[in-house]
């Protein structure tokens, strides 16, 4: 799949794999990478981005996920959806007779960890063997970096305060000290401290328990030659990152953003060969 994003990237019209169709985007949370990759690479492969966005449907008003899953299969050839609710995610494939794709869960973010090792890709060539030091809250984020990375020969490790950090069972690495995952890391990676999912009520003592888990030019001295910083977006200079690493030479954040939209190609060119094929 990355070495088809790759290919997307270089030729960004080649694939018409979508002419005359529609991709379904149901979001239910706001979004600007997402859509706008989502929404970009869908009309570069030909087809029609039916965007769908909250109160634009019947689910407001109590049409069931199953409902809505059989109309949308029949007007679609694939469903994303961006949602707070693992369970509507698997509800919603369960019912769908067209390919489903997770755009963001409260548990994972795929699609965001396929950019980021194209990323990785395309600056060293291999992933095998690379290193990845995810530095602050142990989220949806960090745990589908480390499964992804997993599969594509990554090791991946998470830096995280007591009480934020990913669980075991993933294939990360775990540890509370930044400085130790940084420590020869080919990439630092890092998230917001308080994302949209998270209850406002508790924004003080996320910011308070994440104080020192941000990536600053200290920090990536300490990683191997030539390491660089990555980051989902969006960003708060001056708390997961510093402004100077943010906007700097030492950073591939903007190629990261773009890359979600050939990653995403990549995807659903795979998703829809078997029913194009059938």
């Amino acid at each position: 799949m990355l070495d088809r994003a790759l290919a997307l990237k270089a030729e960004p019209f080649c694939s018409r794999v979508l002419e005359r169709r529609s991709v379904a985007l149901v979001f239910e949370h706001p979004s600007t990478r997402t859509r706008a990759s989502f929404e970009a690479g869908i009309v570069e492969l030909g087809g029609h981005p039916m965007v769908l966005r909250p109160g634009e449907l019947q689910l407001t008003r109590g049409e069931s996920v199953r409902d809505t899953a059989l109309i949308l299969s029949r007007n679609a050839a694939a469903i994303g959806l961006r949602t707070g609710s693992e369970e509507t995610l698997a509800e919603l494939a369960r019912h769908a007779e067209v390919p489903v794709f997770n755009m963001l869960s409260p548990e994972h973010h795929p699609c965001q960890a396929l950019a980021d090792l194209m990323t990785m890709r395309e600056a060293f060539g291999t992933l095998a063997g690379r290193k990845l030091a995810y530095i602050g809250d142990g989220n949806n984020v960090a745990r589908s970096l480390a499964l992804v990375g997993r599969l594509a020969g990554v090791e991946v490790t998470v830096a995280a305060p007591e009480g934020y950090q990913l669980e075991h069972g993933t294939g990360a690495r775990v540890t509370h000290d930044p400085l130790v995952a940084a420590a020869g890391a080919d990439v630092l990676y890092t998230d917001v401290w308080v994302s949209m999912s998270d209850d406002i009520a508790t924004a003080g003592r996320r910011r308070d328990a994440l104080a020192d888990y941000g990536i600053d030019d200290a920090l990536l001295d300490r990683a191997a030659p030539g390491a660089f910083a990555l980051h989902c977006l969006p960003a708060h200079p001056g708390e997961e990152i510093t402004a100077e690493v943010l906007y700097g030479a030492r950073q591939r954040i903007w190629d990261q953003a773009e890359n979600r939209r050939h990653a995403q190609k990549a995807l659903l060119e795979w998703l829809l060969a078997a029913t194009l094929d059938a």
